[in-house]
């Protein structure tokens, strides 16, 4: 079920506009793509609630506008500088028959299993928190999985590691062999283990000194 949300044709338009708007808690906005661009204006807090769920930004949304429904994707938002505020949105329409680029978000699965973690020690850090893709709007994901159940420590899962739904494929500057989560050890116990060896080494070139010291009395 597609993620709806309301908006009305906005006439009045400048600076001054978009400012007396924003002081009725309403939010200036566009739709461009296919046809004309229209000028637009949504309710605020209604907005500002939607672009917190993350499959608000990587879906495709009914937008209600004057009571008619298009397909739009979201392309872009402006935040006010410190307050909670959504200064200005765009959005595309979309053709259902034309692929569409959109970047979407990676959830990573399994990651206490991984033996990496469960029996090396490690951490899972994240190289990527999303990926860029190209598919028909129908075949839109809302977020990839990624399975972190058999990453082994120092080791990543890549790319071409990731099950893409039929009719998706990797787009934008990503390559099969970039990494996308890795198993490293812990940067406090690398530190610790080289400080233990520095003093383990220490102590060997000691003891031959400390034996010899007697000798020398003589």
């Amino acid at each position: 079920m597609a993620i709806e949300i309301s908006a009305t044709t906005r006439k009045a338009q400048g600076t001054g506009a978009s400012r007396r708007l924003r002081k009725a808690n309403r939010v200036p906005g566009i739709v461009y793509g296919t046809g004309e661009a229209t000028m637009i204006e949504l309710d605020h807090n209604t907005l500002y609630y939607a672009l917190r769920n993350e499959a608000f930004h990587a879906s495709i949304l009914s937008l209600d506008l004057d009571g008619k429904k298009e397909s739009v994707l979201l392309r872009d938002f402006q935040m006010h500088p410190f307050r909670q505020q959504v200064q200005h949105i765009d959005f595309q329409r979309v053709d259902a028959k034309k692929k569409i680029h959109m970047k979407v978000p990676l959830h990573f699965l399994n990651a206490e299993a991984a033996p990496g973690v469960k029996v090396g020690g490690g951490i899972i850090s994240h190289v990527l928190n999303e990926l860029e893709i190209a598919c028909l709007p129908a075949d839109l994901p809302a977020s990839l999985e990624v399975d972190l159940s058999t990453l082994e420590l120092g080791h990543s899962i890549h790319v071409s590691d990731i099950k893409l739904p039929k009719g998706v494929e990797v787009a934008g500057h990503h390559h099969a062999s970039d990494a996308v989560a890795t198993v490293q050890v812990p940067r406090g116990h690398v530190e610790a283990a080289a400080e233990a060896a520095a003093a383990e080494a220490a102590s060997a070139a000691a003891a031959p000194a400390a034996a010899a010291a007697p000798a020398a009395k003589k």
